[in-house]
């Protein structure tokens, strides 16, 4: 899923407005913090929560260039999202990613962590800019990504895992920040509170669908198209739905877990469509609240139709 997804017209100036504004929120005295705090942020990420929060904006005000507010918000936000990617890293032990070598191995884990708190630093002088209310939305969001990763590490390595704490740790970790994203695009907008709590709604569910869809890629698909290892979930004991789909059917596949030696005869058990498409079911599941809340939403008419285009999409993902 990409910004190009959404298919509005204006996105496209507005992301790189968003470029600039990102780039001069990463300036930092120390070379060392600065490099750091750059690295994850310019290494190519799709930019889908600035551009969510931008385009809440246009279905509100309709399709033109967003203010500054909006683009410091999609920023604050951003580097939310970047900064955790910092300390997922290092929690996880990775080793690459988009193809680049993740932070821990470039730098250090040290330097990881202190970097990924400086951009939460960044974010939370960004959103106390733009008010206590925005600022508040940030604060809980960024509590919520820590209760969800910590659910998941509750859970790794856990073949008695349920398809309910799966659901509960992505949340935390990524619907959240879905949410919250359209939730401040929106509420810089002007939006009445209808609106706003519509928007959240769907952003939240739109979060839980993007993920699951992630997940299941992860087993689907190859290291090549992923920037990472595939399976790299199984090797860090993060068991998803279609794992988990699997432990309750497939007795073999908990001793299998065991050993990473396994990993690819686990990944043409996991890959099978019995296990595929119940993952798929929830995630339309997902889609379905979403399209709900959008549909009760009085938003401009053709960001409408491109956010239920996106949410159609999601379930056909490839990569």
């Amino acid at each position: 899923m990409k910004p190009t997804d959404l298919k509005l017209a204006p996105l496209k100036g507005d992301l790189e407005r968003f470029e600039d504004v990102l780039s001069k929120n990463v300036n930092s005295e120390h070379k060392l913090m600065e490099s750091a705090s750059r690295y994850t942020l310019l290494a190519g990420g799709k930019r889908l929560r600035p551009a969510l929060a931008i385009a809440c904006s246009y279905a509100i005000n309709g399709l033109e260039p967003v203010s500054q507010e909006i683009l410091n918000g999609a920023c604050a936000i951003e580097l939310v999202h970047a900064g955790s990617l910092h300390h997922d890293d290092v929690i996880d032990n990775a080793t690459t990613r988009r193809n680049l070598k993740s932070i821990n191995v470039q730098f250090s884990n040290t330097t990881a962590i202190l970097s990924g708190d400086y951009l939460l630093g960044q974010a939370s002088i960004l959103s106390a800019e733009l008010g206590s209310d925005i600022a508040k939305i940030l604060a809980e969001t960024i509590m919520e990504l820590c209760v969800g990763q910590i659910i998941e590490q509750q859970n790794l390595f856990d073949t008695n895992r349920t398809v309910e704490q799966y659901l509960k740790a992505i949340e935390g970790k990524t619907a959240s920040l879905f949410a919250s994203t359209c939730k401040i695009g929106a509420s810089l907008s002007g939006a009445a509170i209808q609106t706003i709590e519509a928007l959240e709604k769907f952003g939240f569910h739109l979060g839980m669908t993007f993920q699951i869809i992630d997940d299941l890629l992860d087993l689907t698909s190859t290291s090549k198209i992923l920037g990472k290892p595939a399976g790299n979930d199984i090797n860090e004991g993060n068991y998803t739905l279609p794992v988990i789909f699997s432990l309750q059917d497939n007795s073999e596949i908990r001793e299998m877990l065991q050993d990473p030696i396994h990993l690819n005869d686990i990944l043409k058990i996991v890959k099978h469509k019995k296990y595929v498409d119940p993952t798929k079911e929830i995630a339309l599941e997902h889609v379905n609240l979403a399209t709900d809340f959008l549909n009760r939403s009085e938003i401009n008419r053709e960001v409408k139709q491109s956010f239920l285009k996106l949410l159609k999409g999601l379930t056909q993902r490839t990569t």
